[in-house]
């Protein structure tokens, strides 16, 4: 991570997107993220973060077979700033990615999913800086699973600045994500996908 850790906190779009093709080239285990004007770094995800990711997708598959949970598929993720996100899932309909880079537009997206991830960033990025991007890019939900505090949040009604409404259940309890997701959680098997 030297490289990473030689450059100023400010950077030109494409001075991040040089940064994440040197990580990938050198097969550093990062994940770069550039959000409101600033670079972050994020931990690769562990094996709880991908079996949520999974019993997720299998939830919006059932929901609409038209439908898939893209892991990882970086976005273009703000109106009035460029910006880069990494969303641990992003639901759209089969094929919504289809002739897009590695940052995509976020145009069809029906919601972002993050899974908290335990390191020092969390906070800021996870719970201040993404929802207020994901709403100034008008994502219609934005659903927070939240190791840490054992809870799911659901953002929605974005109004180009913040979402107006957000749910907050702790885990175990049923969740409703939403139109235009419009399916209803049970919480329930995130108690063992904890840190």
């Amino acid at each position: 991570m030297s490289v990473v850790e030689e450059r100023s906190s400010v950077l030109t779009q494409d001075e991040f997107e040089e940064l994440a093709r040197h990580a990938i080239r050198t097969n550093e285990a990062l994940w770069l993220e550039f959000v409101d004007g600033k670079m972050g770094i994020k931990a690769v995800p562990d094996g709880d973060h991908g079996r949520i990711i999974e019993w997720l997708s299998r939830l919006c598959i059932q929901a609409d077979t038209n439908w898939w949970l893209y892991p990882d598929q970086g976005l273009r993720a703000e109106m009035y700033r460029k910006g880069n996100a990494r969303p641990g899932g992003s639901l759209a309909p089969s094929g919504t990615f289809v002739g897009q880079g590695e940052w995509a537009s976020a145009d069809g997206v029906l919601m972002v999913v993050e899974v908290t991830s335990g390191d020092a960033d969390t906070d800021q990025r996870d719970r201040v800086e993404k929802p207020r991007a994901y709403a100034e890019s008008g994502l219609p939900v934005y659903l927070l699973i939240d190791r840490d505090a054992c809870e799911v949040k659901v953002h929605s009604q974005p109004d180009g600045v913040r979402y107006e409404l957000v749910s907050t259940v702790p885990f175990g309890k049923s969740v409703v994500l939403p139109d235009p997701v419009g399916i209803e959680l049970d919480t329930e098997p995130l108690k063992d996908w904890v840190h």
